[in-house]
């Protein structure tokens, strides 16, 4: 049974989290770095979907994946991937996204402009190479899709292609029977609306940051920084960048 919406969203189905740190959390936790991984706790026992640690999660994903359809991922790319919302100096959009602090979130007190400059430092002093650190610097700007607007689930999480049959191994698989995509015979072959072959450069993945960014600074960034997996970007270091 497909869930379509009768009425507008609530803020609190818009946004599940009580910030955007929980879904990062959650996601260091699906996927932990191999040598952090406490030796009493099995590797089962980090993907786990019954009974997970937070319910926002889980909720957050039943809305990721019943919304992100093909056609919701077509429209906001023609809506701002024409970068025409705000045009800023890189200082300016450190501010901007500073916006986004969270008062209420215990663990931390630190602004997004210092969290970005942990990051990079860190990237830095491993000696990886400076495109690398730039890619740290500007890890968490796709976040000012929220300061457009954007709900959580179309800002963050586990991205995925649309436009085609939906893979099991993707996080809360089940959500997707609520999307209307799953019904339409177009999106529901392996292929779907794709040519075999074509290239993952070419297909549609689900709206969110990364994304975002992606087509910010891909006349900017050196290939190995656009394929990185934890490209998650915003401006380049142009004057004026407009987003």
């Amino acid at each position: 049974m497909q869930e379509k919406p009768t009425q507008p969203l609530s803020p609190s189905e818009m946004n599940p989290l009580s910030s955007l740190d929980v879904w990062e959390d959650d996601l260091l936790e699906r996927y932990p770095d191999p040598e952090t991984i406490a030796k009493e706790k099995s590797t089962e026992e980090y993907r786990n979907y019954e009974t997970p640690g937070r319910d926002t999660v889980r909720e957050f994903y039943r809305l990721n994946h019943t919304y992100q359809t093909y056609d919701f991922v077509m429209e906001k790319r023609a809506e701002y991937l024409k970068f025409d919302k705000k045009e800023m100096s890189v200082w300016d959009a450190f501010n901007f996204l500073n916006e986004l602090v969270d008062d209420s979130d215990p663990d931390t007190d630190l602004d997004q402009f210092q969290h970005l400059l942990q990051t990079s430092e860190a990237i830095r002093a491993d000696g990886h190479p400076d495109w690398m650190v730039l890619a740290g610097l500007f890890h968490d700007m796709g976040k000012t899709l929220c300061l457009f607007g954007e709900p959580q689930w179309a800002v963050v999480g586990d991205t995925f292609p649309v436009g085609c049959a939906y893979s099991d191994k993707i996080v809360y698989p089940e959500f997707f029977k609520n999307n209307p995509d799953y019904s339409d015979a177009r999106y529901q072959t392996p292929n779907g609306v794709y040519s075999a072959g074509c290239g993952l450069r070419n297909v549609h993945m689900s709206w969110g940051h990364d994304e975002y960014v992606y087509h910010m600074l891909k006349d900017y960034l050196p290939e190995p920084a656009l394929a990185h997996a934890a490209l998650s970007l915003l401006l380049c270091g142009a004057p004026g960048a407009r987003v």
